[in-house]
């Protein structure tokens, strides 16, 4: 049994990042970084209960968007004439584990099988699951550079394509990285780390209120699960529909002509690589004003969502602190 998203104390940041990248999985997913036992994997692991559900080419393997790009077994259907139904199905969270193998991560082609039979047979991987899913990896900077390549790859490209002996197979690969970890154990390279949309830093929590219901809810979890999670049921149905009905919402959502001008006010005078963290305070922001049911983005939208779209991308000068351009962040972000 898996511990209820809604009865985790405390904790907002994370769970609002998370919240953004279902309504909008363009945001393009979400770093946690944080010491260990402060419920991040916790926390991850229980958005799938919340998780809506998508439409999908029915009998498709790898969840083919009826809208969007096909893999080439729905493209063979289309071209023999072959209806694609469509049936919906639930997004899941799909784990990555450290120590994985390549062939795992983007499947294989059975080359023996192509050979006896004269037919392409390709088996999927977890890039083949994670399409139009979550993709979490716990411990993110401990994976090996050569599966981070991978996930580099078919992150940019939205596809993985698998070829051997002469045969290819490519399917969508478009998915949403959330990935944990702890700093003290090694960083990121800045490449993957400019690929997650939003970065989180939680840290365990000082109040002593808190910690003693931390400690009530999890003692009455692991005596009574089914009971507490009973307990925790009408809160987890409400978060559930408000989070559909965000996403439902989301197209109406309109950004005026001064929340471009103070985002981009508000990027030109920090030392950020690009244009990505500006996209991607934009949308998190009008997901934001999507799950509070407002159809304008508000300055106040943009100061919630800032700091997390932003603080993985500042850069700091040569002989300059770390925590200059993050003091700065917050005293622009003060004056909005």
């Amino acid at each position: 049994m898996i511990f209820p998203f809604t009865a985790i104390v405390d904790q907002e940041e994370m769970k609002l990042g998370l919240i953004l990248n279902v309504i909008d999985p363009s945001i393009g997913g979400l770093l946690i970084m944080g010491e260990k036992g402060t419920a991040k994997s916790t926390t991850v692991r229980a958005l799938a209960d919340l998780l809506p559900e998508i439409e999908v080419i029915k009998g498709c393997r790898f969840n083919c968007d009826p809208n969007g790009f096909l893999c080439i077994e729905c493209l063979e259907k289309k071209k023999n004439g072959e209806p694609l139904e469509v049936e919906k199905k639930k997004m899941k969270v799909i784990e990555l584990p450290l120590g994985v193998t390549e062939d795992r991560v983007v499947g294989t082609i059975d080359i023996e099988y192509a050979i006896s039979y004269g037919k392409r047979h390709f088996e999927p991987g977890l890039l083949a699951q994670a399409n139009r899913n979550f993709l979490y990896i716990d411990e993110v900077n401990l994976l090996e550079d050569h599966i981070v390549d991978l996930l580099l790859d078919s992150a940019a490209m939205g596809v993985n394509r698998v070829e051997r002996e002469g045969i290819s197979f490519f399917h969508p690969a478009k998915f949403i990285l959330v990935g944990s970890m702890n700093p003290e154990e090694g960083e990121l390279r800045p490449q993957f780390l400019d690929r997650f949309g939003l970065c989180v830093e939680v840290r365990a929590l000082i109040d002593k209120n808190l910690r003693k219901e931390i400690l009530k809810r999890k003692i009455e979890f692991d005596s009574y699960p089914e009971k507490f999670l009973e307990k925790w049921k009408s809160e987890q149905e409400k978060l559930r529909e408000k989070i559909i009905k965000a996403k439902e919402f989301l197209p109406r959502v309109e950004i005026p002509e001064e929340i471009y001008e103070t985002v981009v006010t508000l990027t030109s005078q920090l030392s950020l690589d690009g244009h990505r963290g500006d996209i991607v305070i934009l949308k998190a922001a009008k997901a934001y004003a999507a799950f509070e049911q407002r159809e304008v983005v508000k300055k106040e939208d943009i100061k919630k969502v800032a700091f997390f779209s932003l603080r993985h991308r500042l850069k700091r000068a040569p002989f300059e602190e770390p925590e200059s351009e993050v003091k700065k962040l917050y005293e622009l972000l003060s004056t909005l």
